[in-house]
């Protein structure tokens, strides 16, 4: 039995399957991604997506979608299923879907009478390539099938119109065609396992809709370029493997191909080897370099959200080096960033600290890998860095606390903002867990000082720790047995946000075992929702529960109550401190709770954030690394206590 199961008798109906949403990428960078039907609902969806180096790495939806046609006796019935104007699906393959898998491949097979035809889709593990086998698994009569594809040919966070630059020209190739619409794009390959018969019929087709798109505010509608269409004969039994590929393919050996890849697949047979998988989708190749996305489909590669998730998705992997290797060559940038080019480009004031808790993340759970005391240089300067501050940015005040301003943009990991300008949660002052980071970075440090015997830099930095953690509790503690959220001169505010338990879950905290434990409380009682903790208490005036609207709409919301399951890795580690062993039950019941949602959103991840609000529907983007990383950490947790 397969542990990802789709309800068969539901998978034609709308409602239950158009937003339920597969990603597949490889090392290459490319990603293949769609709904379960195979209606793109997003304008980031395509069957082939890969970035393209000479317009800087940037992802291009190169194939957008291929529909598939089943003829029989002269009658032709349509797979395919397409949104356009005022929400009229064409054609309406959907009602023929009987069966969906995704291990190891993605796996759809419609029944149209007597003919049965499954497809299997699968990314090239290196290369710019999707395959995909149509298999014939029943047929009475003679069978044709017949593939339309629907090329874009536009960066990913773009739409395309019908134009007339658009080049209507084709080559033949080995059992099909290339293509290039524009000038300066690659070639696109098109060819199939065995003959077929390329008709050219060049069209537009008009007023492709995106759904996710209109509900999240942003254009929606676009014109798909179809050059013609391939077609051949299908015996029962028979297998047709069909590639997409920015290189020409080896027609002959394509079935061959398409069994090694799947050979290399891990299995999908477990929730913790899906979130494995899921965590390997985040590593990125670009020439030399090995970069962990932030997400997708379209986050970047963010430096915070590397440290925080580094060592959580590599902790069950095989190939550990790799993320390893991914934090080395993120030091170079670090320093270039927030060392040497701080006036400039220092506007979040904790990411450096961030590097210090991910020091001590990959020595807990990958000390293989990382030797500390090789970074001492790095850390001694960032320390030194925010001891001198950065005018007009960040300061370090008299008792040793970081203060940070820097109008017009926000400081920390709450970095909501308007297209108007407006900072959600400015958080200006002493933010809690940026003095919680800081106080971290300084520990942590002087523990490798003690182990190198840097004597000089122990006299200099012990004293200084001591003040800090002084003035930490001083600041930050107040007479409700929680901590402010941040402090602006005489101003505290008392707003219960999960910062303070980032403070709380830190190796190197100044707070007392029961001064954590009412942190948790707290957390648990207002903060904590099967999906993550809550940004903002509902109690307070200011929450909202729910993501909705279009983009400012949203930006209002993201940190006012939204729920986070990254910060679950904090929660985690505050309860094992706080209660032992008596903790491990109720973190493997927050475990066991995100199991359902490997097949609500996009199957097989954790997406980007979560309504406050029950029922804690998915938002934002649909695969986020640090939050993949929280839930690996505490299955880690759980198994070892």
């Amino acid at each position: 039995m397969k542990y990802i199961q789709f309800d068969n008798s539901k998978l034609p109906n709308l409602e239950y399957s158009l937003f339920k949403e597969i990603l597949r990428t490889n090392k290459a960078g490319a990603y293949m991604s769609t709904s379960i039907l195979g209606c793109n609902t997003r304008k980031y969806h395509g069957l082939l997506v890969c970035p393209i180096e000479q317009f800087g790495n940037e992802s291009f939806v190169m194939l957008s979608s291929l529909q598939c046609s089943v003829i029989q006796h002269d009658k032709t019935f349509n797979l395919g299923i397409q949104q356009y104007k005022d929400d009229y699906f064409e054609p309406k393959g959907h009602k023929y879907m009987c069966d969906c898998t995704v291990d190891p491949t993605v796996k759809v097979t419609h029944r149209v009478g007597g003919v049965v035809l499954s497809q299997e889709f699968i990314l090239a593990e290196n290369e710019n390539q999707v395959l995909i086998k149509y298999t014939l698994e029943d047929a009475h009569s003679d069978t044709t099938l017949r593939l339309k594809p629907f090329l874009a040919f536009r960066n990913i966070h773009d739409l395309t119109q019908e134009n007339m630059q658009v080049n209507t020209h084709y080559d033949t190739v080995s059992n099909g065609a290339k293509f290039c619409l524009y000038h300066g794009f690659p070639e696109l390959f098109l060819q199939t396992s065995k003959k077929a018969d390329f008709v050219a019929m060049p069209d537009w087709y008009r007023d492709v809709e995106y759904i996710k798109e209109r509900y999240r505010g942003y254009g929606y509608r676009e014109d798909l370029y179809v050059p013609g269409y391939f077609e051949f004969p299908i015996k029962k039994g028979e297998s047709v493997v069909f590639s997409a590929s920015l290189k020409e393919a080896a027609t002959g050996s394509l079935k061959t191909k398409f069994t090694r890849e799947v050979s290399r697949r891990k299995p999908s047979d477990s929730m913790q080897n899906l979130l494995i998988n899921a965590a390997a989708q985040f590593i990125e190749r670009q020439q030399n370099n090995v970069l962990l996305k932030a997400g997708f489909h379209w986050k970047r590669p963010q430096m915070r959200d590397m440290f925080v998730a580094l060592a959580g998705l590599a902790i069950y992997q095989e190939d550990k080096k790799t993320f390893a290797e991914i934090f080395e060559s993120s030091l170079p940038n670090l320093r270039r960033l927030y060392i040497e080019q701080a006036a400039m480009n220092n506007t979040s004031i904790d990411v450096p600290l961030w590097f210090f808790y991910c020091i001590n993340e990959m020595e807990r759970f990958l000390p293989r890998y990382i030797k500390a005391t090789d970074h001492f240089g790095l850390m001694n300067d960032l320390l030194n860095h925010y001891w001198t501050g950065v005018p007009g940015k960040m300061h370090r005040q008299d008792n040793g606390l970081i203060y940070a301003r820097n109008e017009g943009e926000p400081q920390t990991w709450m970095n909501a903002k308007t297209s108007y300008g407006l900072i959600v949660t400015p958080r200006y002052g002493c933010a809690v867990e940026v003095n919680a980071l800081w106080y971290n970075a300084i520990a942590t440090t002087l523990e490798i000082a003690k182990k190198l015997g840097n004597k000089e830099f122990i006299d200099t930095w012990q004293p200084r720790l001591e003040q800090i953690g002084q003035a930490f509790l001083d600041t930050f503690c107040n007479e409700q047995g929680y901590l402010f959220d941040y402090v602006d001169g005489d101003y505290k505010s008392y707003t219960i946000r999960p910062n303070q338990l980032i403070a709380a879950g830190l190796r190197f905290s100044p707070l007392t075992r029961e001064q954590k434990k009412n942190i948790l409380d707290l957390a648990t009682k207002e903060l904590l929702t099967p999906r993550g903790l809550r940004s903002l208490t509902p109690k307070d005036d200011k929450y909202m529960g729910a993501v909705e609207g279009n983009q400012d709409e949203r930006a209002l919301t993201l940190h006012q109550g939204t729920a986070y399951p990254w910060l679950l890795g904090f929660y985690a580690d505050v309860m094992i401190e706080v209660h032992r062993n008596s903790g491990i039950a109720q973190l493997k019941r927050i475990v066991a709770d995100f199991e359902s949602e490997l097949t609500e959103h996009c199957i097989g991840t954790i997406s980007e954030r979560y309504n406050g609000n029950p029922p804690h529907q998915a938002k934002g983007a649909i695969s986020m690394a640090w939050n993949v990383a929280a839930l690996l950490k505490l299955m880690k947790i759980t198994e070892t206590k």
